[in-house]
């Protein structure tokens, strides 16, 4: 994945007129870091390396790491299979050190800012190093130090099964949920990184069609969850317990059980009005705006469109943070739901304002695609121009 990295930055360091020192200096990298992945005998890279490099360079990380779409780069996965794995990466271009908690707190917030934001490119490049960062500090550290470092390492694994999973690489993604369900029992919260683990293992199972699973370990998780909500309401276990529904939810959607999925959606929906807070976390994402839409979503996949629409009627606004990414699945479902009830021109105006909100994230969306072709199928020839100017967005192979 990173085969022109050293090229590319070789070449962007001359355009700026700027030696391996004044790089150096500028963005605070190593020389030596810098000459290694020049020369190619380096190629995994720390996120932060990639950033500073990147930001004193004044490009974006894409251009520098040379790379196609991440999810058009079947390479791109390797280094991420192998440090979900539990393999070192022989091609560190930073020393073997053991970096204080503080940087990798702030690498795995700046991962999470990645995953929110769709940037899957950057993800690919930094994740796996950030793997291996926080396992050697959970080894190196002892007591709280070692709780915390696990619980970065939990959260780093959780993030490669939400990557993987929005590649469709399946099989990783539920490897990475097992690494971080296993490495949960050595963190600071055990209970609440285990239901996060099991919330992305649900994700993944859906996803791999194992419905009646993903229903049934995605319902225990929360109920375990439940009575501590009750007791003393804890932001992080809201989120988890209101995801963990949303999976259950899914679950028996595509299973074919509608009804059930209908209970659980009421069951989560009341939960976030109790709450009252749209709250954004990597451990979930909840709240009154986010249940609406999941709601919307649901009746999409029932193949209810009218339905769809009224109930997106009734989405309140947002009372906090809502990922774009949420955003633009709920344009999606809509676009999807306009396209059954045959008005075109809001179709293409919800696809334009999902591809707006989160453009890396929306070209991977099977259900942008479907709705993509059922538009082009509608104008088979003279295209509005606004159509046009989708394919490239949704479907980057399409001539």
């Amino acid at each position: 994945m990173l085969d022109h990295l050293g090229e590319n930055l070789a070449r962007l360091r001359g355009s700026k007129g700027l030696t391996q020192e004044e790089l150096g200096h500028v963005s605070g990298v190593s020389v030596d870091t810098i000459s290694r992945l020049e020369r190619g005998a380096r190629r995994a890279i720390r996120g932060s390396t990639l950033t500073a490099l990147s930001g004193a360079l004044s490009v974006p990380a894409a251009e520098l790491l040379g790379m196609r779409a991440a999810e058009r780069d079947a390479r791109g996965a390797d280094q991420l299979r192998r440090a979900v794995h539990a393999l070192d990466l022989p091609d560190f271009a930073e020393p073997a050190d053991v970096l204080p908690l503080e940087r990798l707190a702030e690498a795995t917030g700046a991962a999470w800012a990645d995953y929110l934001a769709g940037r899957h490119t950057e993800m690919l490049a930094g994740l796996p190093a950030l793997m291996v960062d926080t396992r050697r500090a959970v080894h190196a550290t002892e007591g709280d130090d070692s709780a915390h470092a696990a619980g970065l390492l939990a959260t780093s694994y959780r993030l490669a099964a939400g990557l993987a999973g929005r590649l469709d690489l399946t099989d990783l993604a539920a490897h990475a949920a097992h690494r971080a369900l296993q490495v949960a029992s050595r963190t600071s919260r055990p209970e609440l990184d285990e239901a996060a683990a099991l919330r992305y293992l649900a994700w993944t199972l859906v996803r791999r069609g194992d419905y009646a699973e993903a229903e049934r370990i995605a319902v225990r998780a929360a109920q375990r969850l439940d009575p501590g909500l009750l007791a003393a309401p804890d932001p992080d276990q809201v989120g988890v317990f209101g995801s963990l529904l949303f999976n259950a939810a899914s679950a028996a959607a595509r299973g074919g059980n509608p009804d059930r999925a209908d209970e659980l959606l009421r069951v989560a929906a009341a939960a976030a009005v109790r709450d009252g807070h749209d709250r954004t976390g990597e451990a979930g994402v909840f709240g009154p705006r986010v249940a609406g839409m999941q709601a919307v979503d649901q009746a999409v996949r029932a193949g209810e469109p009218d339905r769809a629409i009224a109930l997106s009627r009734r989405v309140p606004p947002a009372s906090g943070s809502v990922p774009a990414f949420w955003e633009a699945g709920h344009r999606l479902h809509l676009a999807a739901a306009a396209v059954d009830l045959e008005q075109w021109n809001d179709a293409i105006g919800l696809m334009e304002v999902a591809a707006g909100l989160a453009g890396q994230w929306a070209r991977v969306q099977p259900l942008g695609q479907v709705v993509l072709a059922q538009l082009l199928e509608h104008w088979p020839s003279r295209r509005p121009s606004r159509l046009s100017a989708l394919v490239p967005v949704y479907s980057p192979d399409e001539n």
